[in-house]
């Protein structure tokens, strides 16, 4: 990772930034995930999106075990650096859930909280 991208990350006490991650030609949210140094190393370098599993305490890369790749277009620093968005072409869906996108929207969201927009 380049050094100077690793002075302006602001990381939380476990080491881990928020990565955002966005269909790069839609605009679309598709899911928050966490990354470490080494994860975003491994994005950078790798051109396929890895993140640290907080629940699991390990490495995982998006689509290994699913099929749903994310390859990454660009990542951009948010201007505090304690965020990241990178911008993908996903393949398949994003959501563990088997959703294209992790994030309710709308009517979904409406129901999931017992109201109606």
């Amino acid at each position: 990772m380049p050094d100077a991208l690793s002075a302006r990350l602001k990381r939380d006490e476990h080491g881990l930034v928020a990565a955002i991650i966005q269909q790069y030609d839609t605009r679309e949210v598709l899911m928050l995930g966490w990354m470490d140094d080494e994860a975003l190393r491994r994005t950078l370098t790798e051109g396929r999106v890895t993140f640290w599993s907080r629940s699991r305490q390990e490495y995982w890369r998006k689509g290994d075990t699913s099929g749903h790749r994310q390859y990454v277009r660009s990542v951009s620093l948010d201007c505090d650096g304690d965020a990241l968005l990178v911008e993908v072409d996903q393949v398949g869906a994003a959501c563990h859930t088997g959703a294209r996108t992790c994030f309710l929207t709308g009517g979904d969201l409406g129901a999931a909280v017992g109201t109606r927009p």
